[in-house]
């Protein structure tokens, strides 16, 4: 990546003014509601750019575009339930927690099952959490050593200790203010990435032209139903049914049972600001997750014009240039520029054809198109096994290294810097909150429920920040082994959060709706659950957003099914 002085300036004097007005936002009074719930004074606006931002980490700015890249927007449908999860949230979940001042969602499950039900459910989320904070860690770092060449391990210290610092010093007033100016910034970034990528198209192809390409080339898949001439693809990722279902489940765990995004909602006023951010948050994230997703489809467009290379990762590529599969490599590289060659003339064919509505034209375009794009996926396997001969532990998934490429082949000087800020600023402000709800869960569901010794404010205050710093290296310990996980980062964070979500959500299902059923029960029916969960993940028989589903139904029909057990029994 060519990062010039001025890019480093704009980097540093970026990250500097989101930090300092951060510290400044902090001061509070120093007991643990101050520290983890900025005193419960933070409005509606506020809340909903904290809860955006905290959903909205590095993996997403970093990973979404690159997967919009190889596999089109069908990913946004994994958004289609957040909506109506916002609207059960706010008649449910928001006016109960608030009712009862908690400072973890978990305190809840105590007072209507048990402290082991408590227990259990706190210690799913530190452990959901716990690892997918990690990975968001190694996010940023991603970038670092795609950068400068810098070894990954050495980048997630770099990265994991300057973050830390900030978190531990602040609180969750200093994250929730920090995430205003980050989501400014952030946004305003990504749509000049995406105007260079429009504007960068040769003379006389504009945005429509890109878009046209890029559903010729069947990228502009936002709706698809998973249904094949086999019938319904339950192993298919993304479809309307897996979002609108599987989505839907997910989202309202994650928003409803999540300490990291509860904990946002509850620094709130009062209920009506906690409903207004959740439901704002509700209508606004699914537009901008298409934009975001929308900028790889661009990305895609330009490539077909320029060439594309024919694997993102230059870093690795080095490697393997370096070995004894050089020739190989190489060889396949050449093979793979003369089909870039072809596909510019078939880019060319469409978007004349297009304009003159030669509709013949365009579907032979549209065929030849799709023919290179597979012969190309081809050629890049080859490539990709060549790299693993290299090195072994080599990262051959390059999906999440395609939109930093292009960052850094085609910006000018200065909007790299911004936009590398963008990454770093997206990492601090979601693993912040991250942190922050981690040590939350730990001094309230964990210290303070089984010390034996009555701690003071000032105590309190004191080990929410010892905590913090301990979840702050357990994070970055985690983001060691981040480096090959085979997904790109922003589905092997979804895939990790639906190993536990189902779970989580079934048991607040059955404490909200359910009355009759007691804590044995559902403990009993939530490990039993978990056991399911994990054992239908690794059969792979079905897509990760099911997951979310089986889980939650799962205890509910389980901890029924034992309830009934155990009152026959006793009667």
């Amino acid at each position: 990546m060519n990062f010039q002085l001025t890019d480093w300036i704009v980097l540093i004097a970026t990250l500097f003014i989101v930090i300092a007005y951060g510290v400044y936002k902090s001061r509070t009074s120093k007991n643990l509601e101050g520290y983890f719930l900025g005193n419960r004074q933070m409005p509606w606006w506020v809340i909903m750019l904290s809860i955006m931002g905290t959903q909205a980490s590095a993996v997403t700015f970093l990973t979404a575009p690159g997967q919009a890249y190889t596999d089109g927007m069908r990913f946004v449908q994994y958004y289609f339930g957040l909506p109506l999860a916002m609207i059960v949230l706010c008649i449910t979940f928001v006016p109960l927690f608030h009712k009862l001042k908690l400072f973890t969602a978990y305190e809840f499950l105590e007072k209507r099952f048990d402290v082991k039900t408590r227990s259990l459910t706190s210690f799913l989320f530190l452990l959901s959490r716990g690892l997918s904070t990690g990975i968001s860690i190694f996010a940023p770092s991603l970038v670092l050593s795609s950068m400068l060449g810098w070894d990954i391990y050495a980048t997630n210290v770099v990265m994991g200790g300057l973050l830390i610092i900030y978190t531990v010093s602040g609180g969750a007033k200093a994250v929730a203010y920090t995430q205003q100016i980050q989501f400014v910034i952030i946004y305003a970034a990504m749509f000049v990435a995406g105007y260079y990528a429009i504007t960068s198209l040769p003379k006389g192809i504009g945005f429509t032209d890109a878009l046209h390409l890029a559903g010729k080339s069947g990228k502009l898949n936002i709706i698809t139903t998973g249904v094949t001439e086999n019938g319904f693809d339950w192993k298919d990722r993304y479809n309307i049914w897996s979002g609108l279902i599987g989505g839907f489940f997910l989202l309202l765990s994650y928003f409803g049972t999540d300490q990291s995004q509860v904990g946002r909602y509850l620094t709130a006023r009062d209920n009506r600001e906690s409903r207004l951010g959740l439901l704002m948050n509700g209508f606004v994230k699914v537009p901008l997750q298409f934009c975001i997703l929308l900028i790889g489809c661009l990305l895609f467009a330009y490539y077909s014009f320029f060439k594309a290379p024919a694997f993102f990762n230059k870093t690795q590529e080095t490697v393997v240039l370096k070995s004894a599969y050089a020739e190989p490599y190489n060889q396949a590289a050449a093979q793979y520029t003369q089909l870039q060659e072809e596909k510019k003339q078939a880019a060319v064919t469409i978007t004349a054809a297009l304009k003159e509505k030669n509709e013949t034209a365009v579907a032979e375009g549209r065929n030849k198109l799709q023919q290179i794009e597979k012969e190309g996926k081809e050629i890049r396997t080859e490539m990709k096994n060549l790299i693993k001969k290299a090195d072994p532990n080599a990262d051959t998934n390059d999906t999440n290294y395609i939109f930093l490429r292009f960052v850094g082949d085609v910006l000018p000087t200065g909007l790299v810097g911004l936009i590398i800020a963008i990454i770093f600023l997206a990492a601090w402000g979601s693993i912040a909150a991250a942190l922050n709800s981690l040590a939350s869960c730990t001094m309230c569901d964990f210290h303070q429920k089984f010390s034996k010794k009555q701690l003071t404010e000032k105590e309190e205050y004191r080990w929410g920040k010892i905590y913090t710093l301990l979840w702050g290296v357990f994070c970055m310990v985690i983001a060691f082994f981040a480096y090959n996980l085979g997904n790109s980062l922003i589905e092997a964070v979804n895939i990790l959060g639906s190993w536990f979500y189902g779970t989580i959500l079934g048991i607040f299902l059955v404490a909200f709706y359910i009355k009759r059923v007691g804590g044995n029960a559902v403990f009993i029916a939530a490990v039993i659950s978990e056991v399911i969960v994990i054992s239908v993940y690794y059969m792979d028989i079905i897509s990760f957003l099911w997951l979310n589903v089986i889980g939650a139904v799962a205890v509910i029909v389980l901890s029924l099914i034992i309830q009934t057990l155990t009152s026959l029994k006793k009667a």
